[in-house]
Parts: C-alpha cells; sequence; structure tokens
C-alpha cells in the first residue's frame, strides 16, 4: 500500500471519532446522492425549453441557464457587442496563465500586462478602431468580476510591499503613517470602502472633475487588498533570517537592492499561502461592488432571474455561480500550492 493510501486511511479510520464520522458521512450520501443525482441529471431539462416544460420535467431546470447565458455573464453589455467582452475575458486569462507560468522574465511580464491592460480597455470601451462606445456602467458580469480581482491584486502588490517595508522602517513618520493607514483600513469592512469611494470622495471633488464609477471602486478594492496584503508580506519579511540582510550589507549591497532582491523575494515565498488565502478571499469580494451599482456577476445573475417566468429557478442560477466562483478559487488554490513546492529550497 503507497503512502497515499495510508494517508488517506489514517485521516478517513485513523481514530474512533475518524472512523464514526466516516460512517455517518457515506451514511448520509448513500441516503442523499440518489436523490440529488435524480433532480440535478436524470430529470434535469438541459438544453431549451419552456418554464412549464421545466415544472412538468420536476428536476433541475438548466435550460436557465442556456436561456439567460449571455444575460449572467455579460450583464447589460450590448447584445451585438458582446464578442468583445469575451475577448477581453479570454486575454486576461491568458495574460494571467502566462504570467502564472514564470517562464518569461519580468520585464516581459510586465511589458505584456501594459499592452494587454491597453488592449483589454479598448475592447472593453470602445471609441477607437472602428468600436462603438459602450460606458463602464454597462459592463458587467463574469469580465468585469475578474477585472476587478485581476487588477485589484495587481495594484496592491507593489502598495503592499511599500507598506510592509515601510512598517519595518527606522523612521518614526514612515513607519506611522504605515501603520495607521493598514490599522485604519483593516479596521473597516469593504463595504464602507466603497461607499466612501463610489459616494462620499466624489463630494469633495470640483465638479468639473469627475471619476469614473468602475475606476473608484478599483482604487478602493486595490487599497484594502493592501492593507490586507501588507501584513501578510510582513509576516514573511520577519522569517526571513536576519542574516541575510547582514551579509548583504557586507557584499556592500544599499538598503534597496538588500529588500527587493535579497529580503523581499524570500518574504514573498513564505508568505504564498496567506497571499494565496487573500487572492481568493478578494475575488469573492468582488460580489460587493453590486452594492455600488456596478454588475458583478452574482448581480447579473439576480437581474436574469428578475423575470417572472424563470424567478422560480434561482437555485440553479446561484449553482452555475457557484460552480464559477469555485472553479476560479480552485486555480489559485492549486497554483499556489505548485509555486509553493517550486519555490522550495532545492527544488
Amino acid at each position: 500500500m503507497n503512502a497515499g493510501a495510508l494517508s488517506l486511511r489514517a485521516r478517513l479510520f485513523g481514530s474512533v471519532g475518524n472512523t464514526l464520522l466516516t460512517v455517518v458521512m457515506l451514511a448520509l450520501f448513500a441516503a442523499w446522492l440518489p436523490a440529488l443525482l435524480r433532480w440535478a441529471v436524470i430529470d434535469a431539462t438541459w438544453w431549451a425549453a419552456s418554464p412549464a416544460t421545466c415544472r412538468t420535467a420536476g428536476g433541475a431546470c438548466w435550460a436557465f441557464i442556456h436561456e439567460k447565458l449571455r444575460l449572467v455573464l455579460f450583464g447589460r453589455y450590448p447584445f451585438e457587442e458582446q464578442w468583445r467582452p469575451l475577448a477581453a475575458l479570454l486575454l486576461t486569462i491568458a495574460l494571467v496563465l502566462a504570467g502564472c507560468s514564470l517562464r518569461f522574465g519580468w520585464r516581459s511580464v510586465v511589458a505584456g500586462a501594459l499592452a494587454g491592460i491597453l488592449a483589454v480597455i479598448v475592447l472593453m470601451r470602445g471609441g477607437v478602431f472602428g468600436l462603438s462606445l459602450v460606458p463602464t456602467d454597462l459592463w458587467g458580469g463574469l469580465p468585469l468580476t475578474v477585472f476587478l480581482a485581476v487588477g485589484g491584486i495587481i495594484g496592491a502588490f507593489p502598495i503592499a510591499i511599500g507598506l510592509a517595508l515601510g512598517r519595518r522602517s527606522e523612521l518614526g513618520a514612515i513607519r506611522g503613517i504605515c501603520v495607521v493607514f493598514i490599522e485604519m483600513v483593516r479596521g473597516v469592512p469593504l463595504v464602507s470602502v466603497l461607499f466612501m469611494a463610489s459616494f462620499m470622495i466624489p463630494l469633495f471633488l470640483p465638479g468639473k472633475l469627475q471619476v469614473d464609477a468602475l475606476l473608484r471602486a478599483l482604487i478602493a478594492i486595490t487599497l484594502f487588498s493592501a492593507a490586507y496584503l501588507a501584513e501578510a508580506i510582513r509576516g514573511g519579511l520577519q522569517a526571513v533570517p536576519a542574516g541575510q540582510e547582514q551579509a548583504a550589507k557586507a557584499l556592500g549591497l544599499g538598503y534597496w537592492q538588500t529588500s527587493l532582491l535579497i529580503v523581499v523575494p524570500q518574504a514573498l515565498r513564505l508568505a504564498i499561502p496567506a497571499i494565496a488565502n487573500l487572492c481568493i478571499g478578494l475575488f469573492k469580494d468582488t460580489s460587493l461592488v453590486g452594492i455600488v451599482g456596478l454588475t458583478d456577476l452574482l448581480l447579473a445573475t439576480k437581474q436574469a432571474l428578475g423575470d417572472p417566468q424563470w424567478r422560480s429557478f434561482s437555485l440553479e442560477g446561484y449553482l452555475f455561480v457557484a460552480l464559477l466562483y469555485v472553479a476560479f478559487c480552485s486555480f489559485i488554490s492549486h497554483y499556489s500550492r505548485a509555486l509553493e513546492r517550486r519555490s522550495q529550497p532545492g527544488a
């Protein structure tokens, strides 16, 4: 018996408590699984059908997803132009995967990211190259959720590194500013930060100066994430042996060379699990932007369920959205574990 099988056996039957819990869970699965399969698969309505047909079948109405898929995925984006958010979403995912592959140097990654961001903005907003102009208040669905999550974490990283280093600075003023910012942001919920960015800040700006609502939400998410990310990175910084800095100074390296070339890379490696957890939380927290009027994936699904004929099939709609969230969060989790194994000394 291999090590994996032995480990699984120990977890499931290693003690009396584990054995009882395993038996109870197996009994529950045996009792509920047949009914669940009948509802979700056997009696389900899969393809185009009317609500009456779904009710007659008695199973899950996946035809709701078939009927409302575009509204769920792209929100209120103009129907005939929805190839553009699809292309922008695929481009964003491709850029993220290319960056995660670690096969390219940081200069190539930065250049690709800047070019990709420009291409995404052009595709989504239009107004050039013959593309019709689509204001940001019509953006929505899955692309908006992914853009906010990816943009938030990319923007938060350099800010978080600066805050983490600043909180450990020997200069009292810099350390105090970083501490105040981190503690103030961590002391309030994301909803309040979004409200401040969306409703309060415009009141203090000159009348002619208007900041796009999507940009305000992205800035709020970025700053909120940076505060939490800074603490995760600071934990990694504290775990780096002091001898690393002393050796770098002995070699004649300055503060920034020591920090950015020696200390920070090791801190990021040590903080990978915490960073991955924050990325997963950020991706899920993007659903809060619906409170300030942005049509994220969850709000787009709610709007699709506004059709009275399909309203009774909300369970199928939210299950579909849950699977999308699980897919993206699972990728982050699996990638973080692979990156952690790859970054181990001697790997």
